[in-house]
Parts: C-alpha cells; structure tokens; sequence
C-alpha cells in the first residue's frame, strides 16, 4: 500500500504497514531477534551513521514493531508513530524528549494517577512543574500558562468520569501561547476519534488498552509529525530504551485488525448497560458520555464517532455499596485493566487512583461510591444479570 490516503480507515487497520519478504507470507511475520547481520562492513557503517536505511537493533529498528508503529500512524493521520513498552514509559519518552528543566506543562486533574505521579513525583525533581485544571474549564486552561509552559496534556473521555474536553478549542488556545497539545487518547482509539485532525499535535496511546484488545501484553504508542515524534522522541528511545517487543508488536497488530468492529461493539454494548443503570434506584449518577444526560454528550458527539466503552458509576451506598457489586458479580473479571473483550469491574478509589491523597481524589470526582465498568463483548443480558446480583443484595 503505497499511499493510505486512498484507503478508508477499516482497510488501513487490516493492511497498513505490512512489508512483505521473500517468503511471500499473507499475515504479518514476526521477527524475534535482537540484531541484524550486515552485507559488508561498509555497509554496517552506512547503516550506523543513517546513510543508509536498515536495521541495526531491536532495541529501536524492528520490522515488526515497525509495521505497528507505521499502521498506527495511519489509523491516527500521523506523519510518524513510536512504539514504546507501555503507555506510561509513551507519556514518560514524550516528556523527556521535548521538555528541559524549567519548563511548564498544564494538564487537566482528570488523568490517570500513575501519569499524575510522573508529573508530581518524578519530573518535578528535573525541575518540570505542572499546574492542573478542570479538563473542561477552558478559561482554566489559559489562566494557568505560564510564560515558561510548554505542553498541555489530556485525556478525553476522561477515566472514568467521561468528562469530554472541546479539543478543538484547546488546540486554538495551545496555538496562541505556542505550547505541544498533547492528549491521550487510548479509551477511544483512533476509530472513534482522531485528535490530529482536530488541532492536537501528539497522541499518546497504551496499547494495552483497545489497540490489543484481548488484555495480551502492554505496550504504548506516541503519534504526530516527523520533527518531534520521529526525530526527537525517536532519539529518545534509542538511546534509553523504553522498547515495545517484537512479539508485543506483533499481538497488537492482530488486534489493529478487528480494532474498527470492536470499537463499534463496544460502544454498543457500554451505552445499553449505561442506560439500564441509569434507572437503577440505587444509583446516583452514571457517567457515560453516550446518555442524553451527560453534560457535553453534544460535544462528544460532534468530536467522536461513537462513545467508547467505559463507564462509570455512583452508588448512594457509598464504599459498602460498591464492593457489594464488585463482590457479587461472578464472571465479570475484578481487575485494574480496561479494554479487553471480557467486562472488567473495579473501585477506583482503591485501586488506580489510590495514590493520590484524599483531597486529590475529591477534587477529581473519585467518590468512594464510584464504580467502573470496562464493558466487554460478552452477552449484553448477561452482564446486566452479573451485576443484578449485587443489587439484589444492597
């Protein structure tokens, strides 16, 4: 495939990137080895100095990894995509790569709390700050730059509340104050949303998430242009090595290839059982941007094709309430992980976000009450009856 943008987005899932060898083989080969053998020692020169294009190591030149990295990039309209070993070590690469010490990022509260640590914890010690807003709060937004700041970052859904940030608007805004907008976008995926196109300039990803699918193997992605991704983040990653493996490489282009019709069942699935808890007494609020009651389910709409599988939600029960769920359901998998085609219940306030203090997790939203519910493929019936059985017992 020569040039993608002859193509629609379910081809380029199934196709993009795959270079074939000699042995003419249909599916995508996997090439476990950690070097490549040269023809002459001028050619090893050649290759090492980047006169010549070829592979060298496995730690930042793999065809495998490549073909995911060039597919990628294609699904999110991205001039060069790369591949790292989780979504945080991409978060980490991208900071690292493009910021110095005394720089300034702004970023919404509403993120991940390993990816709140890393801003807090780590890159704070090289002398990085980060003030966080309300995602949705544009006025915020601008009244927390800094002469100093450098990059915003995001995520939009936000986990697991759903909040929805207007990307367009704060692609504007990092346009006016010449700052990187950088969002995650690993809980829609490029088949519900394409941030690139919208004004945003990296995509973060965890391919752990919907890119595999199937909850496989860990991996993380960075897309945007050639400049800064291919170039500088690129750099990065050959010289420290946050490396996403061949054979990781490989399962998520397995998974890129249903990616379009897994999404799209997904979004099916999440908004019906979302509807079904919205009339449950014993909920105080569901958050999904799907329902008519979201305060920006126009907003979602206009920026995405679909709603995505996550959800949350509130019970009146509080803590004791929300175990009570967890505890009761007897296939849906009691997990930390989101994306996969099994339904996955957790306690955010217990589990992922249980590193940040008290005050943190209040002024994110994270009650004690709040469920969340990666909603999988199985039987829509049958995940409501999993969870009616710790209704019955509240």
């Amino acid at each position: 495939m020569d040039n993608y943008d002859l193509y629609d987005f379910a081809t380029l899932a199934v196709r993009a990137g795959q270079d074939r060898t000699h042995e003419r083989e249909n599916s995508d080969p996997l090439f476990l080895t950690s070097s490549f053998v040269f023809e002459s020692a001028a050619q090893a020169a050649a290759c090492f100095s980047g006169n010549e294009s070829g592979n060298i190591y496995s730690r930042f030149t793999n065809p495998t990894v490549r073909a995911f990295e060039q597919r990628l990039a294609a699904l999110e309209g991205g001039e060069s995509c790369v591949a790292t070993a989780s979504g945080m070590s991409a978060i980490l690469a991208t900071c690292l790569s493009l910021l110095k010490s005394g720089d300034h990022i702004v970023s919404s509260k509403d993120i991940f709390g390993t990816t709140r640590a890393i801003f807090n914890k780590y890159l704070a010690r090289f002398g990085i700050e980060t003030t966080f807003v309300p995602l949705a709060d544009l006025t915020a937004w601008e009244r927390a730059i800094q002469p100093n700041t450098r990059l915003f970052f995001l995520e939009t859904p936000s986990n697991p509340l759903n909040e929805i940030a207007d990307i367009a608007q704060l692609a504007q805004l990092s346009k006016k104050y010449q700052t990187l907008l950088v969002v995650d976008n690993c809980f829609c995926t490029p088949a519900l949303q394409r941030p690139l196109e919208l004004g945003a300039d990296i995509i973060i990803h965890s391919a752990t998430k919907y890119l595999d699918g199937q909850g496989r193997c860990v991996g993380g992605a960075v897309v945007g242009d050639k400049q800064r991704v291919g170039e500088e983040i690129f750099g990065f990653l050959r010289t420290a090595g946050p490396t996403l493996s061949p054979f990781n490489a490989w399962v998520f282009l397995k998974g890129l290839e249903t990616l379009t019709l897994r999404m799209e069942a997904h979004s099916r699935q999440a908004q019906a059982i979302a509807e079904w808890l919205e009339k449950k007494p014993e909920v105080a609020r569901v958050y999904y941007a799907g329902l008519a009651s979201h305060p920006q389910h126009q907003l979602a709409a206009k920026q995405q094709s679909d709603f995505g599988g996550l959800l949350a939600f509130e019970l009146k029960g509080g803590k004791a309430a929300a175990w009570t769920i967890i505890d009761s359901v007897s296939f849906i998998s009691i997990t930390a992980n989101l994306g996969d085609t099994k339904s996955i219940i957790t306690h955010p306030a217990t589990t992922t976000h249980s590193r940040l203090s008290q005050e943190e997790r209040e002024s994110s939203g994270i009650k004690d009450g709040l469920v969340r519910l990666s909603v999988g493929l199985e039987s829509v019936e049958d995940i409501k009856k999993d969870l009616q059985q710790g209704f019955d017992k509240l």
